[in-house]
Order: structure tokens, then C-alpha cells, then sequence
């Protein structure tokens, strides 16, 4: 069993679909673990018009809410159509997002499925702000 099944399974257990019109909410689960060990969960909300948001961001706003802000370790679940669940990376924009939160979370665990993680810092490798570059001598 993976040593992240626990957390795999909190986000499972939050997978609620919901259609109303084209828009589907619920069908992505997130579940954060923060560095005191206070779990988190939020589902994804899909409006159809870009103003949505991803699970992630749903369980980072509920732990920010409680006052925290380092995240021990991270996971997203989708159950598509037929049921079947799988293990989602955060997006691009969730990647960013748990960066800015709080800098100790370029550390934090991210749970890429059943026995994968990586820490955020290998998903964003160019997470630092360029640095200014030197000038070159004159030739």
C-alpha cells in the first residue's frame, strides 16, 4: 500500500460530481495534509466560463482560512464518467499557486499517484525570479 493511501483517500471520499447545464463541479477532489498535520479538502468548480477554480485552490482557501499556510503534502483525484478514479498533477496554475502561498511549500510533497511524488520544486523548475543578468565586457 502507498504511503500516501491515507490522503488519496480523504480526496476520494470528497469526489461529488454535480452537473448543472454544461458545467460540471465536484468531479476533482484535493486533499492537503499541512506541516501540523490539519487536513484539508476542496473539489473543483467548473463554470464553463474560465472563472472557476481548481480543487487545489478550493483546499488551499480553506486551509488558508484556518490560519495555515505550509503544506506537508498534496493530492488531486478525478473520477471520469465510467467511474474510474485517477491520480491528477496539479495544473500549471496550481503548481504556482501553492508556491506563492507560503516559500516553504516549494518542499512540500506532491503525490503524482500510487508510490510517485516529487517535491513542487522538480514541477517548477524555473520557480526562481530571473536574476538580472551581468553585463558583458566590450570587446
Amino acid at each position: 500500500m502507498s504511503a500516501h493511501a491515507d490522503l488519496i483517500e480523504v480526496a476520494r471520499a470528497r469526489i461529488n460530481p454535480h452537473r448543472v447545464g454544461d458545467r460540471l463541479f465536484g468531479d476533482v477532489a484535493a486533499a492537503l495534509e499541512t506541516t501540523t498535520g490539519v487536513i484539508h479538502t476542496g473539489v473543483c468548480i467548473d463554470t464553463g466560463s474560465g472563472t472557476g477554480f481548481c480543487a487545489e485552490h478550493a483546499a488551499i482557501a480553506s486551509m488558508v482560512t484556518s490560519g495555515e499556510y505550509a503544506i506537508a503534502r498534496i493530492v488531486a483525484l478525478w473520477r471520469a464518467a465510467d467511474g474510474r478514479v485517477t491520480v491528477l498533477p496539479p495544473c500549471g496554475r496550481c503548481r504556482e499557486f501553492i508556491r506563492q502561498i507560503d516559500d516553504s511549500n516549494l518542499g512540500a510533497t506532491v503525490v503524482l499517484g500510487h508510490g510517485r511524488t516529487a517535491p513542487l520544486r522538480d514541477l517548477l523548475p524555473e520557480w526562481r525570479w530571473p536574476q538580472p543578468e551581468e553585463p558583458t565586457p566590450s570587446q
